[in-house]
């Protein structure tokens, strides 16, 4: 089986760290964070019980579609939170090496 090509993932990591750093109100990414970690994480679930709702509903389309939005308002959260996607994975390949 091949690898998924999910370089942009990464990429997007970049794209939030910066638009946090700026903290412009132009960027929804910057307006979300000065928003606090509670209406982050509130969206996260939000985020979350859609794609749950898309999955059942059959429609591949629509769970692309929440799972791209779940995703990306998780990297906002982890960037908020002072944490990487790289310390994500780094703790699934030691849960898998387990």
């Amino acid at each position: 089986m091949s690898k998924p090509d999910i370089d942009f993932i990464a990429e997007l990591e970049c794209i939030v760290k910066e638009r946090l750093a700026q903290g412009s109100d132009e960027s929804y990414t910057a307006r979300l964070a000065s928003a606090g970690t509670k209406r982050i994480a509130q969206k996260v679930g939000e985020e979350g019980v859609e794609l749950a709702l898309a999955a059942t509903s059959g429609s591949q389309q629509e769970t692309i579609d929440e799972a791209a939005d779940l995703v990306y308002h998780l990297i906002v959260l982890l960037a908020h939170s002072n944490l990487s996607l790289g310390e994500i994975s780094e703790r699934l390949k030691a849960r898998h090496a387990a």
